[in-house]
């Protein structure tokens, strides 16, 4: 018996109005995150000052602007690598009805996951966004951002077709 694998229609990949709501819906729940990070920590320094760490509030009431930046850069990393490796969706995604899937319309690896995710902090990466429907952290991962309903209704479609001309297994 010849397995045939699902390949992605081009058709159904994410229009540019989609992937620009999911940017700013993904960047207003990366900005909440750090707010409520921000919020947190002096809870939790509290916490680890009862046990004797008392070193940790002093080092983050003395961050540099730049160590701000590089937790900052952290929290999103983490935002979109445990949302995508987990769902295939950020909020954003949720949000507009899309998935980040493979050439295959498959769950990505975390491999896969973690590379789209650094290939954002490329400088000017939100620019290759306007000429292409795929931006770098797209193409660098070997991924796409679909239409969750019109993936689902394809690859229903693709494997009902295989399935004519073959016996019933009763």
């Amino acid at each position: 018996m010849n397995e045939s694998i699902y390949v992605i229609n081009e058709g159904i990949t994410a229009s540019g109005n989609k992937r620009f709501a999911n940017y700013i819906v993904d960047y207003a729940a990366t900005y909440i995150l750090s707010y409520l990070f921000g919020i947190a920590l002096p809870f939790i320094i509290n916490i680890m000052d009862s046990f004797g760490y008392t070193g940790l509030g002093f080092w983050y009431f003395n961050l540099s602007i730049f160590y701000s930046f590089l937790i900052g850069i952290f929290l999103t990393i983490i935002y979109y690598f445990a949302m995508e490796a987990l769902s295939g969706r950020s909020l954003g995604k949720f949000v507009t009805g899309t998935i980040v899937v493979d050439e295959n319309g498959l769950k990505p690896t975390p491999k896969k996951i973690l590379i789209r995710t650094l290939c954002r902090f490329i400088p000017f990466e939100a620019f290759t966004f306007l000429n292409s429907a795929r931006g770098w952290h797209d193409s660098i991962s070997d991924t796409y951002v679909v239409n969750k309903k019109e993936l689902d209704e394809e690859v229903k479609l693709f494997h009902d077709f295989n399935l004519i001309g073959q016996e019933e297994v009763i």
